[in-house]
């Protein structure tokens, strides 16, 4: 193992399923001391046993980033403490996905979306990258998803929170990267997930790219594990595709 983050502290939210969790453990496998964000604590017991088995640094913090500063700001602070007094690395991953039509959608469920995937990241980012610019940089990787720019029609509400961390992802490289900071996304194409039905239709989309199939939460650990370490120290303010070619690249059968 290279330990391309040997010496780093990182916070990942929503890290104790699917792409949250594989972040994490890349992450600590690669020598950072990583802070697991969620709000089951036995789904977070569980992805810290895993690291620390393997000789990794892990902790859980409890956290339900409902949108509220304060609870953002809860976490940034409680993650600071057991990180040891910084954070060197931010993964904004934590987001909920209701998939259901703009007129079967009602105001609750459109608050609720907004504020776990929107203003959760907003204001942890504002919590957090202050103090890693005052402590000499850091790097900040927010989740998007290719939905954000090949239209679906049951993704109204969830694309729009991911355009939303797009545009915020190039606000804040301009607002922060001048300061040592390096903001970046990553839009991942259709995942595995652990649920057979979202397989088959998550399947289905990928059908007609280049990958063919759907990827694993560890092609987007992978990614994250580049941004976030000093390889990528002059990439500011991108969206890196990982999807399968699913946005970039049409197949046509011979």
């Amino acid at each position: 193992m290279s330990m391309r983050l040997a010496g780093k502290t990182a916070l990942v939210t929503g890290a104790t399923s699917n792409i949250g969790r594989a972040i994490a453990e890349a992450f600590a496998a690669e020598g950072a001391h990583v802070v697991v964000s969620g709000r089951s604590a036995g789904r977070g017991a569980e992805v810290v046993e895993g690291i620390r088995a393997q000789g990794g640094q892990a902790d859980f913090v409890r956290a339900d980033l409902d949108g509220s500063a304060a609870a953002s700001r809860a976490l940034a602070e409680e993650a600071t403490r057991v990180l040891g007094g910084r954070i060197d690395v931010l993964v904004n991953n934590a987001g909920i996905y209701p998939a259901d039509s703009t007129a079967g959608t009602d105001e609750k469920t459109f608050d609720e979306v907004y504020a776990v995937n929107v203003k959760a990241p907003f204001f942890l980012t504002g919590a957090v990258a202050p103090a890693m610019a005052a402590a000499g940089g850091g790097a900040i990787i927010n989740l998007s998803s290719w939905v954000a720019r090949l239209g679906i029609s049951v993704a109204a509400l969830y694309s729009s929170t991911k355009g939303a961390m797009e545009t915020l992802t190039r606000a804040w490289s301009a607002e922060f990267g001048p300061r040592g900071v390096r903001v970046n996304a990553i839009s991942p194409g259709a995942v595995l997930p652990s649920d057979a039905e979202v397989a088959d239709i998550g399947g289905t989309m990928m059908k007609g790219t280049p990958a063919g199939g759907m990827g694993t939460p560890d092609a987007i650990a992978n990614a994250a594990v580049y941004l976030a370490a000093d390889e990528s120290s002059f990439v500011h303010g991108i969206v890196l595709d990982v999807d399968g070619g699913r946005t970039g690249v049409a197949v046509v059968a011979a």
